[in-house]
């Protein structure tokens, strides 16, 4: 296929990824990170929103326990299975295509949820979001980081994640003044669900594919239009290009060139390892703790508007802890970021489970160290998201991505159905105290493995 010529003034030498490399920031990455990120909120806004479902259900159908931990682990078990199949598909008919199609089955999926009479029904339903929910995280990560220069990668990647918490404040704020509004509130709710199917034009007409996924399938000219539309675009900021010399290599890792196997050869099996566990123990604790969080609230004697309320302000301490670790990863590196977030989290986990048992539950100490928690934990899912992508070479980036995403999705089952019996194991008085104690050792222990992780701090995409 013919290539047309480069821009006067380019290296000939340089590839297509090198040149995106060493360009600064464009008002092109602005357009990705931003449409990207949208989708990665609207994500975060449906999971979300089931939690607060869970709470207003728990009262107006009478669930159990054991109901609302089915309701809650069915759209994790099609997240897992939408992530290991998502990654494999990017990988194969490129980044934006599946993206696309994963923001119109959740989105669809979520709106239909809303017409639901019956407790099966909405599990089902739950199990199609999430396949489209855990298909999407990976493949835009994936996406943005392939584009982002390389000094400032593992940043752009961390603020695409802080959408997450734009998401959950669209969530809490639905929920506190939604879904207490009515006996129909919670199906109000799920109708705003149907926002991401209408997205999914935008994203399949505005976003760029991957440079390095258009060249692997041999669509050279596809992939040269591509990066001089970032080379044409305007510079935002004080952001300025880099010179060839200033890049270190990837670590060379020998690795079959397709398929999930490569994942566990002798060049990756560390790096893979590292990352499933981490991805696993913050799933775990995630999850677990934020999902059932509205209703251990409810639980504790609160108002389900009290209740909402507090979400709502403890939600709002993820937008500062993803400031935070957007700025240090570029400064501490991935590795050390990564570990302190997951520290901190799990001091934080401790506190809460701490101050929302006794006789006298105090509502500025739940709310503190709720936002700590909040501040910590989110802070930790954008480093992680940053390093997915860095650790493998193009032909399994996707892939990579997405088996680490659906082993965590395991945890992210589990987590909702260990809650009740986790605190049957405290019992009346210390139950949220085990709770808690549980997600802060997953926090100890993925901090650890974060440890084993290669540092890709300034090194060039494999």
């Amino acid at each position: 296929m013919h290539e047309s010529p480069r821009p006067a003034g380019s290296t000939s030498a340089l590839t297509r990824s090198q040149r995106l490399d060493r360009l600064p920031y464009t008002t092109e990455h602005r357009k990705l990170l931003v449409g990207s990120g949208v989708g990665w909120a609207l994500d975060a806004m449906d999971v979300g929103l089931v939690s607060f479902v869970m709470a207003a259900l728990a009262q107006q159908w009478a669930l159990s326990s054991g109901e609302l931990s089915l309701l809650a682990s069915i759209g994790f078990v099609g997240m897992a299975v939408g992530a290991g199949l998502g990654g494999l598909l990017a990988d194969r008919i490129g980044r934006r295509q599946v993206f696309a199609l994963t923001l119109l089955v959740y989105g669809l999926a979520t709106g239909a949820s809303a017409l639901v009479g019956s407790l099966a029904a909405l599990v089902l339903l739950r199990f199609v979001v999430g396949l489209g929910l855990g298909a999407e995280l990976p493949v835009a990560s994936t996406l943005v980081s392939e584009y982002s220069p390389r000094r400032i990668r593992g940043r752009l990647v961390v603020v695409l994640e802080s959408f997450w918490a734009v998401g959950w404040i669209m969530a809490a704020l639905v929920g506190y003044f939604v879904v207490p509004t009515s006996p129909d509130g919670w199906r109000w709710a799920l109708v705003v669900g149907l926002a991401p199917a209408a997205y999914a034009v935008v994203v399949r007409r505005a976003l760029p594919e991957s440079v390095r996924f258009l060249e692997s399938r041999g669509r050279t000219d596809e992939a040269e239009a591509a990066v001089r539309a970032f080379e044409r675009a305007p510079a935002l900021g004080r952001s300025r290009a880099e010179s060839e010399g200033q890049a270190r290599a990837a670590e060379p890792a020998a690795v079959p060139a397709t398929g999930a196997e490569g994942l566990w050869s002798a060049g990756l099996r560390r790096r893979t390892g590292a990352l499933w566990t981490v991805w696993f123990c913050v799933n775990f604790a995630y999850y677990g703790a934020f999902t059932w969080l509205p209703t251990l609230l409810l639980q504790q004697g609160f108002t389900l508007t009290t209740s909402f309320g507090y979400v709502l302000v403890i939600t709002l301490a993820q937008l500062p802890g993803y400031a935070a670790a957007a700025w240090l990863i570029e400064v501490w590196g991935r590795r050390i970021t990564l570990a302190v977030f997951l520290g901190g989290s799990a001091v934080s986990a401790v506190l809460f489970g701490i101050v929302s048992v006794g006789t006298v539950v105090l509502p500025w100490q739940v709310i503190g160290s709720g936002m700590a928690l909040s501040f910590f934990n989110l802070g930790a899912w954008g480093a992680l998201y940053a390093i997915g992508p860095e650790l493998y070479p193009t032909a399994l980036r996707g892939t990579g991505t997405g088996a680490a995403a659906a082993f965590g999705r395991i945890a992210s089952i589990l987590a909702p159905l260990s809650v009740p019996v986790l605190l049957g194991l405290g019992g009346e008085r210390y139950d949220l105290v085990v709770v808690f104690a549980v997600f802060g050792a997953a926090f100890l222990v993925a901090a650890a493995a974060a440890f084993a992780l290669p540092e890709q701090r300034g090194r060039t995409l494999a």
